[in-house]
C-alpha cells in the first residue's frame, strides 16, 4: 500500500506538470480540440479551429476562441453553456491534434529547420530544441516577425536582435524572448580573425570584442621558437583595399578579419 501511494505520487509530480502546460497552450487555425461536457454526452465533440478562430459547440453555435488558452477556451464554453442551456456546466478541452504552429532557426545552429511550438517557448528553448549553437555561432541572433493582428507584408514585419553575449554569459533573462508562430530566427556566422606564421598553431580563431595582438597570438599557441617578435605586422582591409602595418604594438586592438602574420627571425 505504502509503495503504491508514492508511486502514485511520482506519477502526479511528473505529469501534473504536463497538465498545466497543455491547460495554457494558445490555440489557434487548425487545432483540433476534443470537447467533453460532463453529464451530457451529446454535447460532446470534436472541432477543429477555423482560419478565422472559430469553432462550432453544439446548443452554442459558432464562437471565437481568437489568443485563447486551452482553459480559457473551457470557460468560456461553460459560461455559455450556463446562460440558459445548462445548470453548472462542467466542460473539458484538451488538444487532440496540434495546428501548424511553427517557427524557422537557420544559421549557425545544430539542426536548422522548420519546428512546430507546442505552448509557450522561449528563444533558449528553441536554441536547445534546434541541437544548441555550432561552434562557430556568433554573438547576435535575429529574429523576423510579423506584427500581430497584421497581415503579411514587409512594412508589418518587425525585426528585433537578440545579444548572446549578453543572453547566455552574463545571464540577462529579459533577452530570452517568446518564440511566436511564424517567427524566423537566425544565428549569426561569428566573425574571424586570421594568425599566420611562426607561431604553435596558425589558424583561423573566433573574433572576440577588446582582442589585441598578443591575446591573438597566445590563442595560437603562442610564438614559435624562431618568431621575429618585433616585426609582427597586420594585414587588415580599409574602405575596400587592403593595408599592412608593420611592427605592430603587442597591445594594439584586432579587427574581425584582419591577419596578423608573423615573421620568421634572421638571427
Amino acid at each position: 500500500m505504502k509503495c503504491t501511494a508514492i508511486l502514485l505520487i511520482l506519477i502526479s509530480l511528473f505529469f501534473l506538470p504536463l497538465v498545466c502546460l497543455a491547460q495554457d497552450y494558445t490555440v489557434g487555425e487548425g487545432d483540433v480540440l476534443d470537447i467533453n461536457v460532463y453529464e451530457n454526452e451529446d454535447l460532446t465533440t470534436t472541432v477543429r479551429v477555423t482560419a478565422n478562430s472559430t469553432i462550432r459547440v453544439p446548443l452554442i453555435g459558432e464562437i471565437s476562441v481568437a489568443d485563447m488558452t486551452v482553459s480559457q477556451v473551457s470557460g468560456k464554453i461553460e459560461t455559455l453553456l450556463a446562460d440558459g442551456y445548462l445548470v453548472n456546466p462542467q466542460v473539458d478541452v484538451f488538444i487532440k491534434e496540434h495546428r501548424s504552429k511553427q517557427a524557422i532557426i537557420l544559421g549557425q545552429i545544430e539542426s536548422p529547420g522548420q519546428y512546430e511550438l507546442r505552448g509557450k517557448i522561449t528563444f533558449l528553448e528553441f536554441i536547445s530544441k534546434a541541437g544548441g549553437l555550432t561552434p562557430d555561432a556568433g554573438s547576435t541572433a535575429t529574429i523576423k516577425r510579423i506584427k500581430e493582428s497584421d497581415n503579411n507584408s514587409d512594412n508589418n514585419k518587425e525585426t528585433l536582435v537578440v545579444d548572446l553575449e549578453r543572453l547566455i554569459k552574463k545571464g540577462e533573462t529579459s533577452l530570452n524572448l517568446l518564440i511566436q508562430d511564424k517567427d524566423s530566427v537566425y544565428i549569426s556566422k561569428a566573425k574571424t580573425y586570421y594568425v599566420s606564421g611562426e607561431v604553435k598553431k596558425p589558424d583561423s580563431y573566433k573574433y572576440e570584442p577588446d582582442l589585441t595582438v598578443i591575446m591573438a597570438i597566445t590563442m595560437a599557441g603562442g610564438f614559435s621558437k624562431i618568431a621575429a617578435k618585433e616585426k609582427v605586422r597586420i594585414i587588415r582591409t580599409v574602405d575596400g583595399e587592403k593595408r599592412i602595418f608593420e611592427r605592430v604594438n603587442m597591445d594594439a586592438a584586432v579587427l574581425a578579419d584582419d591577419v596578423i602574420v608573423v615573421p620568421e627571425s634572421l638571427w
